[in-house]
């Protein structure tokens, strides 16, 4: 296998004439920041845009982007953004490109566009789309797009087939089979066989559960589940969801009904994407069912449904905010919450976190972990196969999935055939390139994390959060030093100010003969420099408290003239 961990790379040279280039800015190595760029005569095609949320060491961040910055002097070059559905992880950062070039056409199905537009009149652009369906073809520049009907865990969802004249490239998107799906909308197996006798001459196929046997479970399995805790929660359900799972928030809903149940749905992207959902026929909503959080106050906990966000223990979404008593509604003895939704790879704490909160509320909490009320979206190992024995790729290309999931597809598709020089292993901002029906690695972009941190994009770097990490875990000290400028000496003892740092009234005594110590070794040309001074004070006491306490908090100095 072509394997980029094991490669030093540089910069790709320019793309051979007639060659495809595909370029994943993010989805390779995680779990979301879905992105890749399709480069072929001088135009590019991106297909997908999403986000990666935050984990626990990355405090103050609300997402994570792509890096756009390989692509940023070729905006102009953009034919295309191909989203293949509508869940955060693929279409959340397009807001954040179109900030960037705001013509740029967003193609899509009917549902992800809906979603999307809905998004990004909340950054104030009015995007360019264009509606597709299943077995739609449309031309941008030198792409020809084929769409293809894939079942996922949210509807409308499609693969899309990009035909240049390097050959034919296949891209699944987020899928799975399941056969009995609540929309009856399967994964078109017979449009993907089609498109195998035409010769699928790259295959970038979802890795997310390439490590799990067998095939995914049903959706229609979950129905005795979700029925039987409607049926014997003896007050009220909260159920906790992606705002964006069409095909869960159904089941719910469904199941309400027949209890007797009236719901409310809580949180303004649980609010507004239902709606959407609703009004397009996506979601059944039978009369009646769905009413306004206030009207649910006058009515017994038994009739009660409430569906919010936050189920992966998202610090700021309705339920971690239930679950530290900071939301309208209280959870009380007795209830329910159901967590409808898988637990993503690193979302595990934060998770506990809320599970442990809520049932020290006294609720009673039923998850994935101890009933069937989850199923995946993604393609387990059987699936896969099955699929590379009907595409019958010439190259591979895993894509969406950490190391280890992006491993276990290949190895899947070399045992179906596909020769191992042909599969590559890659990571965010390796460079592939299709020449003449051959993969070959040939170089390496930025793509690294872009954090958005309220308002500000990029601005947040790891040494930002290093800094957040150490005051939230080791505290900070700042030392106010009034020093002579002239001379470059302290006029009098410095005070030392702390946060979060234990200490007693004689812990910075010796800090003094340090703080002295570094400011005699400045030169003199440099003595009037605060910038300098602070920068010597602070390193002074940093590596003195390190030495004597093994305590590392952050260490600011403030310089005043004397």
């Amino acid at each position: 296998m072509l394997n980029s961990t094991k490669m030093n790379l540089n910069a790709p040279p320019a793309l051979p004439r007639g060659g495809l280039r595909i370029t994943p800015l993010g989805g390779l190595g995680e779990i979301g920041r879905n992105m890749t760029v399709f480069e072929h005569e001088g135009k590019l095609l991106v297909v997908d845009c999403g986000v990666l949320f935050p984990e626990e060491h990355q405090p103050g961040i609300d997402v994570i982007l792509p890096d756009f910055t390989s692509i940023r002097h070729r905006l102009k070059d953009i034919v295309a953004i191909v989203l293949t559905h509508g869940h955060e992880d693929h279409i959340g950062g397009v807001p954040y490109l179109l900030k960037e070039r705001a013509d740029i056409p967003v193609i899509g199905s009917k549902l992800t566009l809906a979603f999307i537009t809905a998004k990004l009149k909340e950054h104030r652009i009015r995007p360019k789309t264009i509606e597709v369906e299943a077995e739609g073809h449309l031309k941008q520049g030198p792409f020809d797009l084929e769409f293809v009907a894939v079942n996922h865990s949210i509807p409308d969802a499609l693969a899309v087939a990009i035909r240049t004249r390097a050959g034919l490239a296949l891209h699944t998107g987020d899928f799975k089979m399941d056969q009995f799906p609540l929309d009856s909308r399967i994964t078109d197996l017979n449009h993907f066989a089609r498109l195998a006798q035409e010769g699928v001459d790259l295959f970038l196929t979802d890795s997310t559960n390439a490590e799990v046997p067998g095939f995914t479970m049903s959706e229609q399995d979950l129905i005795p589940a979700i029925d039987t805790v409607f049926r014997t929660a003896p007050k009220r359900v909260i159920v906790s969801s992606f705002a964006s799972h069409v095909h869960r928030i159904q089941q719910v809903l469904d199941s309400a009904h027949e209890s007797g149940r009236k719901v409310a749905f809580v949180g303004r992207s649980m609010v507004r994407n239902m709606q959407i959902a609703e009004e397009l026929g996506y979601l059944k909503v039978p009369r009646g069912l769905v009413v306004d959080l206030k009207k649910l106050e006058s009515m017994p906990a038994e009739k009660i449904c409430l569906v919010c966000t936050g189920s992966q223990g998202e610090p700021m979404a309705a339920l971690s905010r239930m679950a530290k008593n900071e939301h309208v509604i209280k959870v009380e003895e007795g209830d329910t919450v159901l967590l409808a939704s898988s637990l993503i790879p690193g979302n595990e704490n934060a998770i506990y976190r809320v599970i442990n909160s809520l049932t020290d509320l006294g609720a009673n909490i039923v998850h994935k972990g101890n009933a069937k009320v989850h199923v995946s979206g993604h393609a387990s190992a059987g699936e896969l196969v099955y699929c590379y024995n009907i595409v019958k790729p010439r190259n591979v290309i895993p894509v969406h999935g950490e190391a280890r999931h992006l491993r276990a597809n290949a190895a899947l598709a070399v045992k179906t055939g596909v020769p191992e020089k042909n599969v590559v292993i890659a990571q965010d901002g390796v460079v592939i390139d299709l020449v003449k029906g051959r993969v070959s690695i040939s170089g390496k972009v930025p793509a690294g994390y872009v954090y958005v941190d309220g308002q500000t994009v990029g601005t947040a770097t790891e040494d930002t959060l290093a800094e957040r990490r150490a005051l939230g875990t080791k505290g900070i000290v700042t030392v106010l030093a009034l020093v002579d400028l002239d001379l470059g000496v302290m006029a009098e003892k410095p005070e030392f100010i702390t946060r979060g740092f234990v200490h007693d009234g004689h812990t910075f005594d010796d800090a003094v003969v340090e703080i002295e110590k570094a400011l005699a070794q400045i030169p003199k040309k440099d003595v009037g420099d605060i910038d300098r001074l602070e920068a010597t004070i602070s390193k002074a006491v940093a590596r003195w408290l390190q030495r004597k306490y093994r305590r590392e908090p952050l260490v600011n100095a403030i310089v005043v003239d004397a």
